[in-house]
């Protein structure tokens, strides 16, 4: 059995995890790439999906230069980012945050909790404080333009993030990241943008929940992963 009580740091992505907010980030990112097109807007959301957890710098990066094919500078690349964060902020203050996650932190109390993820830190730590949430982060609010994997380097380094941890998230990126950091992980998809989330966690053993809330009937556990893919993953939407 995997019992989050076991762990010291947990270690939460947002978009998918704590917010629903996926496909505000995605409509954004099209609305942004339109002035260059169609094909443009398009091609840069089918990026975007499949690199779900990466940074809108590196996206946007990709956007001028591997879709668009043209020469820019760190500024192009800073205002297409700021415009984008524009667009989103007011839509995170209204979306769905993720039910029972006060519960969860009333239950998990002895553990330190942090947010790793790819949206921009100022940005994520604003709407955490006015929405009420930062106090649940203990350890902090991290955020883009870092990369997950230096994120979860420095801190771990620094001794914020004390092992055992064990991120949850909703993207391929996470579950690597965390491999990479040496951390477990636990997929988180009853939000996520990443169709291919099934076969993905069959093929990796990849324990998977549709939502946080799921981990309070448990008393703070997960299934087995054998009991997983058995009782959580069939039937699924």
């Amino acid at each position: 059995m995997m019992n989050l009580h076991g762990y010291k740091t947990l270690v939460f992505d947002c978009d998918g995890v704590l917010l629903d907010s996926n496909v505000i980030k995605t409509e954004a990112f099209h609305a942004i790439a339109l002035r260059y097109g169609v094909q443009a807007a398009d091609s840069l959301v089918n990026y975007h999906v499949a690199n779900g957890g990466v940074s809108r710098y590196r996206k946007f990066e990709y956007l001028l230069g591997d879709i668009l094919g043209s020469t820019f500078a760190p500024r192009h690349v800073q205002q297409l980012a700021e415009e984008y964060g524009g667009l989103v902020y007011e839509r995170l203050m209204r979306c769905a945050v993720a039910p029972g996650l006060e519960s969860l932190r009333q239950q998990l109390s002895e553990a330190a909790w942090m947010v790793v993820s790819g949206g921009a830190e100022a940005e994520l730590r604003m709407v955490f404080s006015q929405r009420g949430l930062a106090s649940l982060f203990d350890a902090g609010i991290h955020g883009s333009p870092a990369t997950k994997d230096e994120i979860l380097a420095r801190l771990s380094a620094d001794g914020t993030l004390a092992s055992p941890a064990i991120f949850l998230g909703d993207s391929r990126y996470d579950h690597q990241a965390a491999t990479r950091a040496g951390l477990a992980f636990v997929f988180v998809y009853g939000w996520t943008e990443f169709t291919q989330w099934r076969a993905y966690c069959d093929g990796h053993r990849v324990p998977a929940v549709r939502a946080l809330q799921d981990f309070l009937s448990t008393g703070g556990s997960t299934l087995s992963r054998s009991t997983m893919a058995e009782s959580v993953i069939p039937g699924s939407t």
